[in-house]
């Protein structure tokens, strides 16, 4: 516990000495202790916390915490408040710990789930919620059994969470107002399914049948939170692999640091606009963070060149959707994300690149993410010009609409905005060595190597500029830069 802070350790102290008080009652000798029915209880909890301890880290395992909560509301439901609490404890010190520091972890989950079933089995029993279990013969009361368990898995969710906010003030020096109001609504839906899991084991183990009848309950819960934190370890590897690849975009190209999730964020703006659900607006997030994963197939001395390129170059940047195509062609979980990724230069009128594609011949992703990817050129500030205000880029994007851009999504993007905004934190600078405009005056728009200058959503997105007069070429027209 060397690496907590002290007010930390002090929580935990706390934790624990509160914890030893509330077991104390079941070391009486008169205490009303079924220890047989603890013993069991524990042992299966015991039993859970083993199997997702032999886990491999961030491998199959029943849930992240390693606590088995049906289990424990299963205890606080057929056991005193003193022995609900000493099955928790005895079963959260045996749990896998899978971050530092490992000793404090441990102790305060053991503390924290022994109040925590302390204060669920004394609500549980202050309703009257044991007569309502049945057994000796005697029916259990259905629906009125309900109700001291729905108690019980409130008084779980509030201790919990305001055991979790206090160590987080503590530790962390988060508020705890806003811990208890971001946790709690988390906590009550699944702590009330856990309750009603917990309910149905307890009458089981209450029936003629006996303990053994509660795996009836027990092992399909069990193994609905092994799929669950499957599902999550499997999410937290898809977003460890689009980081990873996006880092190393950003290393190579470092004129568009942050350019990338700032177009997955424009891009699911206008996803949820034009109301995809929820698995397409996290294919268009992926879609957006990782368009131009193709430049680590470029050489860097073109990616990062201050002059003009010259054809042979502007061919070789003009691969780099086809370079992320094949970068991402194997990784299943993108789906149509790929086709945004290879498709998103092409432009309405059929001008565009790697295909010239035309209208809704373009992939609707694709269309997505060229206009939230035009949209970030304009209002990020880079080394060599300032941002455009917010206004200015959707104007020049409807300027553009019909024949670079679909106009649905140029008109998804200006609803999103004016619904949510677009904050300062989305318009940082990108470029590592942010270098002063040329004059008061410096131009907003990038450079065309073809021509005079066009409008920066139409020019190369992420490179630094190329000399060449201003014009209010559109950009639509004649003039393409081939560095996007």
């Amino acid at each position: 516990m060397s690496g907590t802070p002290a007010a930390a350790r002090v929580c935990i102290l706390a934790a624990v000495l509160c914890a030893i008080w509330c077991t104390l009652p079941a070391y009486a000798p008169d205490a009303p202790v079924p220890w047989g029915t603890a013993v069991l209880v524990a042992a299966l909890g015991l039993g859970c916390e083993a199997a997702g301890r032999r886990s491999p880290s961030g491998g199959p395992g029943p849930v992240a915490a390693g606590a088995f909560l049906p289990v424990h509301l299963t205890a606080s439901f057929l056991l005193p408040p003193a022995a609900a609490a000493l099955v928790a404890a005895s079963g959260s010190l045996a749990g896998r710990v899978e971050q530092p520091p490992y000793a404090a972890r441990r102790i305060w989950r053991a503390a924290q789930l022994a109040l925590t079933c302390a204060a669920a089995s004394w609500a549980y029993a202050a309703l009257g919620g044991p007569a309502t279990l049945g057994g000796g013969g005697a029916a259990p009361d259905f629906p009125r059994a309900l109700l001291p368990a729905c108690a019980a898995a409130l008084a779980f969710s509030l201790v919990l969470t305001a055991l979790d906010a206090v160590v987080l003030a503590a530790a962390e020096r988060r508020p705890v107002r806003r811990s208890v109001s971001a946790l709690l609504p988390l906590a009550l839906g699944p702590h009330l399914v856990h309750a009603l899991a917990g309910l149905m084991t307890a009458v089981l183990w209450r029936s003629p049948y006996g303990p053994f009848s509660a795996l009836l309950v027990l092992l399909p819960m069990y193994l609905s939170c092994w799929v669950f934190a499957q599902y999550h370890r499997e999410q937290a590897a898809h977003r460890a692999t689009i980081r990873a690849l996006v880092h190393a975009v950003d290393i190579k190209d470092t004129y568009t640091r942050g350019h990338s999730e700032r177009v997955g964020r424009a891009s699911v703006l206008i996803a949820r606009e034009l109301g995809m659900d929820d698995r397409r607006v996290e294919g268009l997030r992926f879609a957006g963070i990782l368009h131009d994963i193709g430049k680590l197939g470029v050489p860097t001395r073109v990616l990062r060149k201050d002059g003009p390129l010259t054809p042979e170059e502007r061919r070789i940047m003009e691969l780099h959707p086809e370079y992320g195509h094949e970068i991402v062609r194997g990784i299943g979980f993108l789906d149509e994300a790929r086709d945004a990724i290879l498709h998103h230069h092409e432009r309405l009128d059929g001008s565009g690149y790697p295909y010239g594609l035309s209208g809704s011949r373009i992939p609707e992703f694709a269309r997505v993410v060229a206009v939230a990817d035009a949209f970030d050129a304009m209002t990020s500030t880079r080394s060599y010009r300032r941002a455009r205000p917010v206004p200015a880029a959707l104007a020049e994007l409807k300027r553009c609409a019909g024949s670079q851009f679909d106009p649905r999504m140029v008109g998804a993007l200006d609803r999103a905005l004016r619904r949510h905004g677009w904050s300062e934190a989305d318009t940082a600078v990108t470029a590592d060595e942010p270098r002063e405009p040329q004059g008061p005056h410096a131009p907003l728009e990038s450079h065309g190597p073809r021509g005079p200058r066009g409008a920066s959503a139409g020019a190369r997105q992420d490179a630094p500029p190329i000399p060449h007069a201003r014009s209010a070429a559109p950009l639509s027209g004649p003039f393409r830069d081939r560095r996007r």
